[in-house]
């Protein structure tokens, strides 16, 4: 941080205004006190349904300041796009998805003009996204088609894993069809350069799992490690110092679990999250790879069953935002 002439300024969006993000943003910026500068985007009078303390009124559209536990400073963008009539916490509606979209917007905004150096998503709800019109699966789908990024790649982590996903939130069975060489190899070359660029580890060690069991037994099981996996490993070999693979799933992680790799990449959503989730659930944190921007995310969703009642745990938002300011100093300082 000292190698900055500023502190870094965290965006953080509250997400599905129906479901916890008001509640861990409350519980989570008082206990990080000085670690940066925040910016939180969202709607100030569905935020204040969740909270005891009140924002200093300011005009509509504008900052506020001085909210918080032990008058924790910070500003909030107030867009004021929540439906008040019969509005509640726990609800899965169009009009909800449709305002958690708007704080990503004006979040983009805010990092196109400089105004925020990094991102903190809060959970939104995909059905409640796609009821409003947004066909996408998620953050990372939304985020690559607004700034037009090729090729994005979904890190999942913990204090006991990084976890880099090939294929992200599709159907099990079309898995081994979105399988192929180029998307292999661009998901394993930028999570390289991201563990050296945000992470500064000079020569990442990565280990790839296979998509079948055994990783195929030398192709009795699949085809798929001779065909694709093997080919991208060799060509990829000359460029990274340390790369294994394929090898079966549960050797791969129980290894990368006694820290001979620094990062195991996974062919699915869940053979990255059941350990991830088994081992550390507190922990976890989502960072997407290969955006113009540092982004992060806490490691659950809009918990509606536990919205409004101040029960959720913001500890996976405070690793979020831990992360997100570390990756942008070390990007920055680089």
């Amino acid at each position: 941080m000292s190698k900055l002439k500023h502190k870094i300024k965290v965006g953080i969006t509250m997400g599905d205004p129906s479901g916890i993000g008001p509640t861990i943003i409350a519980k989570a910026i008082p206990r990080i006190k000085g670690l940066a500068e925040f910016v939180v985007i969202g709607d100030r009078w569905v935020f204040e349904k969740n909270q005891k303390s009140k924002i200093s009124a300011t005009k509509r559209g504008g900052f506020a300041k001085n909210f918080g536990k032990k008058n924790q400073k910070f500003k909030f963008i107030d867009l004021h796009n929540v439906p008040r009539k019969n509005f509640a916490f726990g609800r899965i509606k169009a009009e909800y998805g449709k305002a958690s979209m708007g704080y990503l917007d004006r979040a983009l905004e805010l990092i196109k003009n400089k105004q925020i150096d990094c991102l903190v998503t809060c959970p939104i709800s995909k059905e409640a996204i796609n009821l409003a019109g947004f066909k996408f699966s998620g953050h990372t789908e939304y985020f690559q088609k607004r700034t037009k990024t090729k090729h994005t790649v979904m890190m999942l982590l913990n204090k006991e894993f990084k976890f880099s996903l090939v294929t992200r939130h599709i159907p099990l069975k079309s898995v081994s069809g979105a399988l192929n060489k180029d998307r292999l190899y661009k998901n394993i070359y930028v999570t390289y350069r991201v563990l050296k660029d945000f992470f500064l580890m000079e020569s990442p060690r990565i280990v790839v799992c296979g998509l079948n069991p055994h990783a195929s037994d030398n192709g009795i099981i699949g085809k798929e490690e001779n065909q694709i996996v093997k080919p991208v490993l060799d060509r990829l070999r000359s460029m990274i110092g340390y790369i294994d693979g394929p090898l079966s799933a549960d050797v791969a992680i129980a290894k990368a679990k006694q820290k001979k790799y620094d990062c195991v990449i996974a062919m699915y959503h869940d053979q990255a999250l059941i350990p991830l989730k088994l081992l550390d659930n507190s922990s976890g944190v989502n960072i997407t790879l290969g955006l113009p921007f540092v982004r992060t995310a806490p490691l659950h969703g809009t918990a509606f069953d536990i919205a409004g009642t101040n029960r959720a745990n913001p500890n996976s938002l405070i690793e979020a935002i831990k992360l997100a300011v570390e990756c942008c100093v070390n990007s920055l300082s680089r």
